[in-house]
């Protein structure tokens, strides 16, 4: 009896093992790619076949609709959405903004359209929890309407007044899984009080305004079991400066996941998004021995580990799966399969 145990538990994977019975964390790509035209989100998603998933496509409807085309548009999306073009259902969609009156329409087309392959849908300057609380109980009710048998994920802007000063009452609201902070809209609010330089390095991580704000959206992110994306880099193709940006968000505040808007960008963000290969060969060496202790306590190196480390360990290696990183053969071979 004692022998068949073993072998029963020892074999539990990690997500059973050390993270039954709470919300899953969400394990997203880092790299999140704007496009607004149908001809650029044919584009990205050509790219995305290319690479591999290892960003997702947010085909934009705030910004990428011309006045007066608002429904042709979302149409287009829903059409790019639930074609086969979209092999890895990792592209999702922008609305309008909740003050403007296409916003339902958006999510009417959509996710009537294309909601069994949507991956979600973006909220763009949300003032309050209220607000934001109504477009998700919308969505949730086309979602029901188009017979999905999951509701839609949903990705909320924080470039508002309103929305930084109630960031973790609007990250409790159910149903979010990223939060996004928008740099433009946010200086732009200030009235000149943040100035133009701080839109790009290094104002942007150091003036005072912007790094309390990065740091209140990113705390209340993870406070509430959401992923925190950061803003653009303003610098389209100089691969340096792009994965400079990626790592100073990612190291000093925190950020899991990073915008796009051109394709040059994609792959410098995702580089710099990866983690540290030693680790990822510790995490590897660590859950393995673990899994053979059934969970229990090991040591490593000299250092004691148990379910507290593992389930850091576990999301490292999660993080480099999705960051397109090689995986020792024997934890690839265990926790995700041949």
């Amino acid at each position: 009896m004692e022998e068949s145990r073993h072998i029963m538990t020892s074999t539990t994977h990690p997500k059973h093992a050390l993270f039954a019975g709470e919300k899953a964390f969400p394990v997203l790509a880092a790299c999140e790619h704007y496009a607004g035209s149908e001809k650029l989100i044919g584009k990205a998603m050509d790219l995305q076949l290319e690479y591999g998933p290892v960003f997702d496509v947010t085909c934009d409807c705030e910004d990428g609709a011309a006045a007066g085309q608002e429904r042709e548009h979302a149409a287009m999306v829903a059409r790019t959405i639930a074609s086969d073009r979209n092999q890895f259902g990792r592209v999702g969609t922008r609305i309008h903004d909740p003050s403007h009156p296409a916003w339902r329409q958006d999510v009417d087309i959509i996710v009537g359209e294309a909601g069994s392959r949507l991956a979600y849908i973006t909220i763009p300057k949300a003032t309050s929890p209220r607000q934001v609380a109504e477009v998700i109980e919308y969505i949730g009710g086309a979602a029901r309407e188009a017979g999905l048998a999951r509701p839609v994920p949903v990705h909320v802007l924080i470039e508002t007044h309103g929305a930084l000063r109630n960031v973790f009452e609007i990250a409790e609201l159910p149903g979010i899984e990223v939060l996004d902070f928008g740099l433009m809209d946010f200086v732009s609010g200030h009235h000149g009080a943040i100035p133009a330089a701080a839109m790009r390095s290094p104002g942007q991580f150091e003036h005072a305004l912007l790094a309390r704000a990065k740091a209140d959206t990113v705390a209340a992110a993870l406070a509430n079991g959401i992923v925190p994306a950061h803003n653009v880099c303003l610098n389209l193709k100089d691969a340096e400066v792009i994965a400079g940006d990626a790592r100073r968000a990612r190291n000093e505040f925190g950020f899991m996941r990073m915008w796009s808007i051109h394709p040059a960008q994609i792959l410098p963000i995702v580089n710099a998004m990866q983690p540290d290969f030693a680790e990822v060969e510790d995490a590897a060496n660590i859950l393995v021995s673990a899994q053979d202790a059934d969970w229990g306590p090991i040591q490593y190196k000299g250092e004691l580990h148990d379910r507290a480390t593992y389930r850091y360990f576990w999301e490292v290696l999660q993080k480099a799966r999705v960051t397109g990183m090689g995986l020792p053969d024997e934890a690839r071979k265990r926790f995700f399969g041949p």
